[in-house]
């Protein structure tokens, strides 16, 4: 099994995996918090704020049927809780449940997957390390029912190390290396995994950040949330030895992870992580 994630990271950056531990009826219930949470006033959801880029309320101007709202380190009772009490002062203890249960469900599938990541590499020397120095963000996501079909959420890469995300409907889609934009079907239950660039960079390019982009379908609105694995501010991204030699040159050079991300918020560029960290 450990080589079958290896494989499906090396040749297409994303794969989709059942995880029964988490239940049906979780899952129902997230997406049931997720309705009552977007249907409050957008000045009740944009107290979700954060000076770190890329945190908390967004949307975006080139994709006006996309919102969000991310909880830092939800898979933290204290955490989740922060959060329901400042978006319902009344507190919320069901939907701070529902939050923080899915996270830590969320949070042990990527340990695991990452785990068999590093054995299929031969690198596990690497990996308690590699979980104290990162953090994770849940992100909880809403797409506006279009008229017609339209693009949702432009192509773009996760500038993270892995998400893991669950949707749904039927919308998103990964770019192949042929250059065609896949659907990924999601069965009942499942989750998508996708590698993002920084796990790229600290790979030696050995796993590829998967192009993605949402598809609607005209009159029906789209729900979906991730749990989004990022190094810790401060942690500097380098590859291993162990990924570079004759045939696998150093394609990045080091470099700070948060100094990036306020490098890509400030220019968005098409390559940002070539343009940043190419060697």
């Amino acid at each position: 099994m450990c080589n079958k994630v290896r494989e499906a990271c090396e040749q297409y950056g994303c794969f989709q995996v059942a995880y029964d531990k988490v239940s049906t009826h979780l899952h129902e219930e997230m997406f049931m918090g997720m309705k009552s949470l977007f249907d409050l006033p957008d000045e009740i959801k944009k107290k979700n704020s954060s000076p770190k880029p890329y945190r908390g309320y967004l949307t975006f101007d080139g994709s006006p049927l996309y919102e969000s709202l991310g909880i830092e380190d939800a898979t933290q009772l204290d955490a989740a809780r922060a959060f329901t009490d400042l978006i319902w002062p009344e507190g919320n203890p069901n939907f701070c449940r529902i939050l923080n249960s899915m996270s830590r469900k969320i949070l042990e599938l990527e340990l695991i997957i990452q785990k068999m990541i590093f054995e299929a590499f031969g690198v596990e020397k690497y990996y308690d390390s590699h979980v104290e120095n990162r953090g994770t963000i849940l992100r909880v996501m809403k797409y506006k029912s279009p008229p017609s079909d339209v693009i949702g959420l432009l192509p773009h890469t996760d500038k993270n190390f892995l998400t893991i995300l669950c949707q749904d409907k039927v919308g998103l889609q990964v770019l192949s290396k042929e250059g065609d934009w896949l659907q990924m079907t999601p069965a009942k239950g499942s989750f998508m995994v996708i590698v993002g660039e920084i796990f790229m960079a600290w790979s030696n390019g050995r796993f590829p950040a998967a192009k993605h982009r949402v598809v609607m379908r005209g009159g029906v609105e789209r729900l979906s949330f991730g749990l989004f694995s990022n190094p810790k501010e401060g942690v500097v991204i380098e590859a291993p030895k162990e990924f570079v030699d004759d045939e696998h040159p150093l394609i990045f050079r080091p470099f700070n992870f948060m100094d990036f991300i306020h490098y890509f918020h400030s220019n968005h560029d098409e390559n940002t992580l070539e343009i940043y960290a190419g060697v």
